[in-house]
């Protein structure tokens, strides 16, 4: 802990704080005090994430960064250094990674994603960074497949499927 300022009120103990690992303040604090974080805007953490994207074919990404956010199949999830653990399934759509200050854009296709240790571990199918895609392609892609007929649930899943991954790649294509 950087600093912890403690100011002793009649009825409570109140602890101002500015900390690299907040988890950890718990256990320095009885269990009746409240605790107020202040957010500081000019504090840069020494702490970076290592992202790592990688395909069947190679490693598309190794590198730090500051900020990753990744599409879930069920949304979207930010993710920042001291993030909790999690394991998550990708869907089709926009990883966006924060380097410096600048903003790198993939398009991944499904997957799934490990976060541990400040570390963003991404296994895909594909992954194709954002100025390598043809908005035009993806979305005659995109009306091809709509216009195909599926039979059979196999094949609609496949159909629903080969959708989602145009779509994406024409909203990654398109920013």
């Amino acid at each position: 802990m950087e600093k912890i300022a403690k100011e002793v009120s009649s009825s409570h103990i109140s602890v101002l704080c500015v900390v690299h690992n907040v988890g950890r303040l718990a256990e320095y604090l009885p269990t009746h005090a409240t605790i107020h974080l202040m957010a500081n805007t000019n504090f840069t953490s020494p702490v970076v994430l290592r992202c790592i994207v990688v395909t069947p074919e190679a490693t598309v990404l190794d590198a730090p960064c500051e900020f990753v956010a990744l599409p879930l199949f069920d949304g979207e999830a930010g993710i920042a250094p001291g993030r909790a653990p999690m394991i998550g399934r990708l869907g089709y759509g926009e990883l966006r990674v924060r380097q410096g200050g600048k903003v790198s854009r993939y398009y991944v296709d499904g997957g799934f994603v490990q976060v541990a240790n400040n570390m963003v571990s991404v296994l895909t199918n594909r992954a194709m960074s954002s100025e390598s895609l043809d908005a035009a392609a993806a979305e005659e892609r995109l009306k091809s497949v709509i216009a195909s007929h599926a039979v059979g649930p196999a094949e609609m899943a496949t159909r629903e499927r080969e959708v989602a991954q145009a779509r994406g790649q024409l909203r990654v294509a398109r920013r």
